[in-house]
């Protein structure tokens, strides 16, 4: 370690695609690929359907840092508790892995990737059953604004289904001290690059910026929630569902409790500590310091709820950030691994995230009107954002259009 500097410890992003929780590959069958505006796409027949797309399902790919690596993608949807891609494979439906060059561009310019395989699904697809259309985490979110903005063109995207996974329809939640401390790294690094990303200031609800230290919605969110206002919010010609990886009975994570230390850090970054969210104002989210070049700052909220323990799909986004300290030398008292990441009331679009009793909501014990969607479903108990489960998949397929 360098007696001028910390070390680097922002080489690591927080991913929003479905990703393997056990060790290994899989084995990616035979497929065509497409290349895309701004991206590409993988191509695995149903079985029977031999020679061309006859029921197309296009799945979009999550937030992340740089171009899609749909052989990971594939390798998560298939590894962890049911193998998604293979059992709509058996069920005769086509499915296309959608990828994107850079996943943390602008949601508005890889929607033009979404269009393209749409139109491209839909001009090689033989027969006439309606596609289905959607995607993981964001990927959810720029299939959703690519098939509303084709129905604002009068564009047929021959699309019957959409469907989205953890999707942050209402806003996600990353811990703004993280967010703080990926800027405090003194050093360009890619965490930093995924935080100031244009995916990442449309996506969160609160965003830290890194010039003006200031905590909000940020201008490219605002931005963002205009221009899906204008095309009319949502697609209106397809059915619309979506499932949550966070429960709908309004339990979150009960050992996560409002304004605890989270992550302690010492030797680098010494006495840098992370706290869960808590209410109320001028409250300490995090304070970092460091001792080459020294600097320290506290990072306080106002008027934030309870986000880190909310009901929701989570991330081990303190759990990713302990891991690389401790291979730089540092050593750690992680007491909180997982936290909220896209509240369960976002993901199936029933409230805002901003006030404490609507991010707490029984959504199970509202009436079904209240969302945004035709139909929905919450997970039975809390698992991992875009966590691959039978629970959820199977859900899906069973509403597939025939």
């Amino acid at each position: 370690m360098s007696e001028t500097t910390e070390p680097n410890v922002g080489s690591f992003t927080l991913g929003g695609s479905p990703t393997a929780r056990t060790a290994g590959t899989t084995l990616v069958p035979e497929h065509d690929e497409w290349p895309l505006p701004h991206g590409f796409a993988w191509v695995f027949p149903g079985e029977g359907n031999r020679g061309g797309l006859v029921r197309p399902v296009i799945m979009a790919d999550g937030f992340n840092l740089g171009p899609s690596k749909l052989d990971e993608l594939y390798h998560g949807l298939e590894s962890g508790s049911f193998p998604f891609v293979s059992e709509l494979r058996r069920r005769g439906r086509d499915v296309i892995l959608l990828g994107f060059e850079e996943r943390s561009a602008s949601i508005l310019d890889n929607a033009e990737t979404v269009v393209a395989a749409v139109m491209r699904a839909g001009a090689e697809q033989m027969g006439g059953a309606r596609l289905v259309v959607g995607g993981f985490s964001m990927g959810g979110i720029v299939t959703r604004y690519a098939l509303a903005k084709l129905e604002m063109r009068r564009m047929d995207h021959r699309t019957g289904l959409y469907f989205s996974y953890d999707s942050p329809h209402r806003g996600a939640s990353i811990p703004v001290g993280v967010q703080a401390f990926s800027h405090f790294i003194p050093f360009p690094n890619d965490f930093a690059k995924q935080m100031d990303s244009p995916a990442a200031r449309q996506m969160l609800w609160q965003h830290y910026d890194k010039d003006t230290g200031k905590i909000g919605v940020a201008p490219e969110r605002t931005q963002f929630l205009d221009a899906l206002d204008k095309v009319g919010g949502w697609p209106r010609i397809p059915r619309l569902v979506a499932v949550a990886n966070g429960r709908g009975d309004g339990v979150g994570l009960p050992d996560v409790k409002p304004g605890e230390v989270a992550l302690r850090i010492d030797r680098i970054y010494p006495g840098t500590t992370f706290y869960t969210q808590a209410q109320g104002d001028d409250v300490t989210a995090a304070y970092l310091n460091r001792r080459f070049p020294e600097a320290e700052k506290t990072v306080t909220t106002n008027g934030f709820p309870e986000l880190d323990g909310a009901p929701g799909g989570t991330l081990p986004t303190y759990k990713i950030l302990t891991d690389t300290i401790k291979k730089l030398g540092g050593q750690v008292d992680l007491r909180h691994e997982d936290v909220c990441f896209v509240p369960s009331v976002s993901a199936v679009a029933v409230r805002d995230i901003q006030k404490q009793a609507d991010l707490y909501t029984n959504i199970d014990g509202l009436d079904p009107q209240d969302s945004e969607l035709d139909d929905f479903l919450c997970s039975s108990t809390t698992t991992a954002h875009t966590g691959i489960t039978e629970e959820l998949c199977t859900w899906i397929m069973d509403r597939l259009p025939d």
